[in-house]
């Protein structure tokens, strides 16, 4: 028995939930790839104008972010992304996501070439204005990270005082960023902890029509 050709009409998408799903992860993928390629016009484009970034050595506006960054990328900064699996709840036009991701930052550490891997989630603040969708913040979840040298020969001699004041989490990650120059915010969310679930319930709450921060950010 012969099947009936497909056309391009039979893979179009009608339910709207899933128009939705499929829009946000989109986004989610353009801001990795928009960012790491120093794409800064397009990657201004996933946010909403009062878009809020968060990260462990920046908190601000999302069009400061972008300038910092800029500025980094200049300077020869190198932070890379990787994403993996998205988990979305909807609700109208609020969404959250979480996405497992990983950081990976190249930078000196005691004058040592070293890689900082860091793994986690993007936890995301989202809303459809317009009908197009932007992050409102974005907060990431660091979960455990690690350091290496470039050269396995040459492993840089840490300040173990330093290393155990960061939080478990981005310890290593903290280290290399202040190593060159950075303040590092020391309450962000990790695995588990009162920091990650007040954001669980900020999270819920921006789902019922609350805020997406606790006044003030």
């Amino acid at each position: 028995m012969t099947n009936p050709a497909v056309t391009p009409a039979d893979w179009r998408v009608t339910d709207p939930a899933l128009v939705d799903r499929l829009a946000i992860r989109e986004l989610l993928e353009n801001w990795v790839v928009w960012r790491d390629a120093g794409d800064w016009d397009r990657f201004a484009t996933v946010w909403t104008e009062d878009g809020w970034m968060s990260a462990t050595w920046f908190q601000g506006p999302a069009a400061e972010f972008i300038r910092v960054s800029r500025e980094g990328w200049s300077k020869g900064v190198s932070i890379l992304h990787f994403l993996g699996g998205t988990s979305i709840d909807l609700a109208g036009d609020r969404a959250i996501a979480q996405t497992k991701m990983t950081i990976s930052q190249r930078a000196a550490v005691h004058d040592v070439a070293c890689d900082v891997v860091c793994t986690g989630r993007f936890y995301d603040f989202l809303e459809k204005r317009k009908q197009r969708w932007g992050i409102v913040r974005r907060q990431p979840i660091y979960e455990k990270d690690r350091l290496d040298p470039i050269d396995p020969a040459s492993a840089p001699s840490l300040d173990r005082d330093a290393l155990s004041a960061l939080p478990e989490g981005y310890r290593h990650l903290g280290y290399a960023q202040e190593q060159i120059g950075y303040r590092v915010k020391r309450d962000m969310p990790g695995l588990k902890g009162p920091e990650v679930e007040a954001l669980y319930r900020r999270g819920a709450a921006w789902l019922a029509g609350g805020t997406a921060f606790d006044p003030p950010h």
